[in-house]
């Protein structure tokens, strides 16, 4: 397992033919250690080799014997480990010792032998050592180590580690003060640490973490978030020519994962650690910064700020992880129906001395370090060990029997920190911070429905100072009139993909309460029945569609979807659709104006349908996914128009014609399918080749009065073998006789004759090399060849013979297709007048040939039905079978 060397032996007798996995090899390392208790610069090897080698007979006496946990465990040889490190013996010393202890703790897999290990608090003693921190190897050697202790944590260890009686818990408090260290990995670390904990449900630990440590970690975290997501907002509004995409995308990166951690801790559902956690992130984060940032920005005073998108885009992602109802609840309640009065209310300086919150509402830096905060509150917790033993208040009755005499010194500490400012306040009012918090959670239900969470929150002295002198606000609900403005902008949709990327992720979150969507009527998908919607939201919608049809319109595919994803939530109940006839005429009136845009762009050329079947086959492939969308830090740049940037099609403006074809058709689909979903009608004409119409392999065919050429099939790997080549409308077959019906084949493969290339070989007048792609799933992606091969004919003639049907058949099922497109946009049709050598008289002019997929095409279960299904095409004799 462990890299040894023979050199500290020191060759002695008889000693390289001892077992090392043995009780008698520990005992000889106990001799080594007890000889070298000081660090030099001559054993500190040797040191270094036997702590490994105990580890190593350690993790094999775990699982051979546990007689080798007993030694340990009497020699208390964990006192070696503690006295080297206190020796400051150097980094090297330090990496190996925090290396070893990391993989034997890895390692040990019997509770028994785990417990022998955190015995006699020694592991705490590593925990709390003064390490060199500012080496980097140390440090990610330190926080590993700590983060293999956390997953040990369960109902047992835990007591190894937290102290009830001196209210001490050096494994969670040493590892959250590295929460904001520059090392992602180490900051990464800490949160797993901090799961780990939180999820042993041991309540006079929880107690511990929402008493001594809840305020000043969650703060200084809210304190840390919200700095990164300022620097997020710099780096977007200084960087128009998309030259800092990658600082950006890293930014945009570490505040998803502090949403995810977020969400993490809520999701373990510990309720009182879920009232602080709420609590700070609504009052100190999400709404003095992200909802506050949505009014007018000339407005507000000094508070800090980011810009509309920024914060439009921060709310869009908060709502898509986060679905703790009462946080998200409590979010929407504001965004939805508050106002600005309290955003105005300037800040009381007599309030803010005397109260024990800083400040409500408001994004301001902690006053206390995370580190200084944990020690002052550390040596209070002491004092109050002294007092009282444990969290329950056992000794509360003793007390009260000693009279208020000892309590005077405490009373006394709190005036003198009162006096001394709002530094000394919030140390000394972290408890009554905590309860107030808790009382106020529980009494949530209580209140009346019209009474805001700002209400909620705020101090009978806060409340006072607002009434002086709070501004007057001439609306009621501001930052819904916003939501609805930024989707009226006529020039781009900047703003208004935010907006629906918001609304959406709001009427999609789990644990949003359906009443407060219902208030502005915005459902939520699998809704109760409902007879009306949101018309002023609708008609916004159905004008983003009719600019986006527009030539010149401005609107990103995205947006387009997103507005056809809400209307068609808006509307769609279980029963039909509940849509009005004027919004549903100008949906058709938008659908109209993309059927006029495509037309301008149709061309009977052979990219053009290669074009409008790809971008179909992408619309249906890969729908909107919002959470994907929201996690693309390109959006947040204003929108370009040049593909150099590598910023998905969807997601900017077109650039040339193709890709302004390319924008065109998929608009007309998006409105297309609307269209005909809110109509309650099937779509009968899309896409222009059914899975369904199609042959395919292991088919069973009448090919009676069919013609066949023989062919031999050599593929790419050198296999050969005997096929009938066949071609039908749209696709070329290879087949074989069926054996138990006369006349009839198997079909071995079928491809598509539009997807294939036929070319000559030179030294082969008997020979065609013939490929066929497999649709290509994007336009961007490289075609994948479904059949490569080499077509080898009995003469030159039949070969060219096929060459022909084969070169043949492709232009008319090309043609065939362009027709139906033509069809779709109400285009005249230039009727042909044969189909693979069929003349079509006028009669049957008026039935398009596709329409040919109609017939009866494979075996019947009776064998006395014959059904020709190829067309008998320049009939040459010896040709048919």
């Amino acid at each position: 397992m462990f890299g040894r060397s023979r050199s500290w032996v020191g060759g002695g007798h008889g000693k390289s033919s001892r077992n090392i996995h043995s009780l008698d090899h520990l005992k000889y390392l106990y001799h080594v250690l007890t000889k070298n208790t000081t660090v030099t610069e001559q054993n500190r090897n040797l040191l270094v080799e036997t702590i490994r080698s105990i580890t190593e007979i350690l993790i094999w006496g775990d699982q051979n014997d546990s007689s080798v946990f007993d030694f340990f465990l009497e020699k208390n040889m964990f006192v070696f480990f503690l006295n080297i490190l206190r020796q400051k013996s150097g980094r090297y010393v330090c990496v190996q010792l925090l290396q070893t202890l990391n993989i034997l703790f890895e390692n040990i897999s019997h509770e028994t032998s785990l417990y022998y290990l955190l015995s006699n608090n020694y592991v705490n003693s590593i925990i709390v050592h003064k390490f060199d921190f500012s080496d980097e190897e140390i440090m990610a050697y330190y926080i590993s180590f700590l983060k293999t202790l956390s997953l040990k944590l369960n109902n047992h260890t835990v007591h190894f580690f937290y102290n009830e009686h001196t209210n001490d818990f050096a494994l969670y408090t040493e590892a959250i003060k590295f929460f904001n260290h520059p090392e992602s990995m180490v900051r990464i670390a800490v949160r797993t640490i901090t799961l780990n904990v939180y999820k042993v449900d041991n309540q006079a630990m929880l107690h511990y973490i929402r008493d001594k440590t809840a305020v000043p970690y969650f703060s200084n975290l809210v304190w840390f978030i919200g700095s990164h997501v300022i620097e997020l907002d710099n780096c977007v509004q200084t960087d128009e020519e998309h030259r800092n995409r990658g600082k950006l995308s890293d930014l945009v990166a570490e505040h998803l994962d502090h949403l995810h951690y977020l969400n993490d801790i809520l999701i373990i559902n510990c309720e009182f650690l879920n009232d602080v956690l709420t609590d700070h992130l609504l009052n100190r984060l999400f709404l003095p910064l992200y909802v506050y940032s949505l009014e007018n920005p000339d407005k507000g005073g000094e508070r800090p700020k980011i810009s509309l998108p920024v914060s439009l885009y921060l709310l869009s992602q908060v709502f898509l992880i986060i679905h703790h109802a009462a946080l998200v609840n409590s979010l929407a309640e504001v965004i939805l129906n508050g106002d600005l009065s309290e955003t105005y209310t300037k800040p009381a300086q007599g309030v803010q001395r005397n109260s024990a919150k800083p400040s409500i509402r408001c994004f301001i830096k902690p006053t206390e370090s995370l580190e200084r905060s944990l020690e002052m509150n550390k040596h209070k917790g002491k004092r109050r060990a002294q007092k009282r033993p444990n969290y329950k208040n056992v000794g509360e009755d003793d007390d009260e029997e000693k009279g208020p005499a000892e309590d005077a010194p405490e009373d006394a500490e709190k005036a003198k920190g009162t006096e001394g400012g709002s530094k000394g306040v919030k140390t000394s009012g972290e408890r009554e911070e905590i309860e107030m918090v808790i009382m106020e959670r529980s009494a949530l239900s209580e209140l009346p429905a019209g009474t805001s969470v700002r209400e909620q929150n705020t101090t009978d002295e806060e409340k006072s100072a607002a009434a002086t002198c709070s501004v007057s606000v001439p609306w009621d609900r501001p930052f819904l009139d916003m939501v609805y403005h930024a989707l009226d902008s006529p020039d781009d949709d900047y703003h208004a993909l935010f907006v629906l990327c918001l609304l959406y992720a709001m009427s999609h979150n789990k644990g949003m309460d359906p009443e407060k969507l219902a208030r502005i009527q915005l459902p939520a998908p699998g809704a109760a029945e409902k007879t009306t919607y949101n018309h002023l939201l609708a008609e916004r919608l159905i004008r983003i569609m009719s600019n986006a049809a527009q030539p010149d319109g401005r609107i990103r595919l995205a947006t387009l979807e997103l507005s056809c994803l809400l209307l068609k939530q808006q509307v769609q109940t279980s029963a039909g659709c509940v849509v009005k006839d004027v919004h549903l005429a100008c949906l058709e009136g938008a659908r109209e104006e993309s059927v006029h845009l495509v037309r301008h762009f149709y061309k009977g050329e052979e990219i053009f349908l290669d074009m409008f079947e790809d971008e179909y086959r992408s619309m249906t492939m890969k729908p909107m996914n919002v959470e994907y969308l929201m996690m693309d830090a390109s959006i947040l740049l204003p929108p370009t128009g040049t593909p150099l940037t590598g910023i998905d099609f969807v997601k900017r403006l077109p650039c040339g014609d193709v890709e302004k074809t390319r924008r065109a058709i998929r608009v007309f689909f998006m409105l297309r399918s609307l269209s005909l979903h809110l109509r309650g009608e099937p779509e009968t004409q899309l896409p222009l080749t059914r899975e369904e119409d199609l042959i395919k392999t292991d088919d069973v065919l009448d090919l009676n009065n069919s013609d066949l050429i023989a062919c031999t099939v050599i593929t790419k790997d050198g296999g050969m073998v005997q096929r009938f080549l066949a071609v039908d409308i749209y696709q070329m077959s290879l087949v074989e006789p069926d054996v138990s019906r006369l006349g009839w084949g198997v079909v071995k493969f079928a491809g598509l004759l539009q997807d294939m290339q036929v070319t000559g070989v030179e030294d082969d007048s008997r020979a065609l090399n013939i490929t066929i792609h497999k649709p290509a799933s994007s336009p961007h992606s490289k075609p994948f060849p479904i059949l490569q091969a080499t077509f080898v004919f009995s003469d030159h003639i039949r070969c060219i013979i096929a060459k022909q049907r084969l070169a043949k058949g492709r232009i008319q099922a090309r043609r065939m297709k362009v027709q139906r497109i033509a069809a779709l946009l109400d285009l005249p049709i230039q009727p042909t007048t044969e189909v693979l050598g069929f003349g079509l008289g006028s009669a049957s002019t008026q039935h398009l040939p596709f329409r040919f997929y109609d017939q009866g095409r494979r075996g019947s279960s009776d064998p006395t039905v014959q059904r020709s299904v190829f067309a008998s095409v320049d009939k040459v004799p010896g040709f048919q079978v």
